[in-house]
């Protein structure tokens, strides 16, 4: 059973970035002659298109008794308190509130997050942040799956 997921892509403009990457490195290559300019023109692309969707692809979910957050994976019963952060505080939280033992899932173009304590005593992380466009569905999954 699966109460909760979502997928952090990247934003449309970083797609149109891609393409200008791909359009860049063509003129680059415009001395080249044509062949090379247009397999620059495509090569280009296809790489900025690659960076964009991976680092659009990290995924948070609540499966099985489980948070998944990128490459993490906890248990519930390690977890601790939520906290729901808007704009501005997630914002004093990836800065001068952070502490560098805590896991990040961070992603700059998702202004909202949810911090999750970790009450496990043999894991040194003391807290989880986690940008997400829906910090309180993200809790209310956590709280369901505890309960």
């Amino acid at each position: 059973m699966q109460s909760y997921e979502e997928r952090l892509t990247a934003p449309r403009s970083w797609w149109l970035v891609a393409v200008l990457a791909g359009l860049a490195l063509a003129l680059v290559l415009v001395p080249f002659g044509p062949l090379p300019m247009l397999g620059g023109l495509a090569g280009g692309v296809a790489l900025a298109a690659v960076a964009v969707s991976s680092y659009g692809s990290a995924r948070i979910r609540v499966v099985a008794g489980s948070l998944v957050a990128g490459d993490a994976r906890i248990p519930v019963e390690a977890l601790g308190a939520t906290e729901v952060l808007d704009a501005e505080e997630a914002a004093a939280w990836r800065t001068y509130k952070a502490d560098p033992r805590a896991y990040l899932l961070l992603r700059s173009y998702i202004p909202t997050a949810l911090r999750v304590e970790v009450v496990d005593p043999a894991d040194p992380t003391p807290y989880l942040y986690l940008s997400t466009r829906d910090p309180e569905g993200l809790a209310a999954a956590l709280r369901t799956v505890r309960a």
